[in-house]
């Protein structure tokens, strides 16, 4: 390929990641907050599964959050009743999150919201598109994780 097509195609799709970026953190925005949750609430709730124990060290890792931000997140999820949490017995410094019943029930309530809101998306794009749309996208997923890994500071 013409270095200056694949220049042409880079500058198209940095345009197009970055308006990505921007509408996913809007309809996240918008679900969070039909929800009652802030977004940073929504995110810590997508990270945590029905039967999972995870620390505060993996979720902050996970959300890329420094662990005071995280507490003020997990503070307002236990305030819900959605999660609770435990000092971890072999590093105090610690502690484990699970979902609550309720956490659990309402996990589930938003996940369905969140895949109903892909699927009203998906309606707006021809069917024969859809899975093209898949596969581009995972192998767009692919690269940008392995130039990640390889672009570690």
């Amino acid at each position: 390929m013409d270095p200056r097509e694949v220049q042409a195609t880079a500058t198209q799709l940095a345009d197009l990641t970055f308006r990505l970026l921007a509408s996913c953190h809007e309809k996240e925005e918008r679900l969070s907050k039909q929800y009652g949750l802030t977004q940073a609430e929504f995110r810590c709730l997508r990270q945590l599964h029905a039967n999972e124990s995870i620390n505060n060290k993996e979720i902050a890792e996970r959300m890329n959050l420094s662990a005071s931000r995280l507490t003020r997140i997990i503070d307002g999820l236990v305030e819900k009743q959605y999660v609770t949490r435990e000092i971890e017995p072999n590093d105090r410094r610690n502690m484990r999150v699970f979902l609550t019943e309720k956490g659990k029930e309402f996990v589930d309530l938003i996940n369905s919201a969140y895949v109903n809101i892909h699927a009203q998306i998906l309606s707006d794009i021809e069917s024969g598109q859809h899975r093209p749309l898949i596969n581009a996208m995972s192998h767009f997923l692919v690269a940008l994780e392995r130039w990640i890994a390889r672009s570690v500071v």
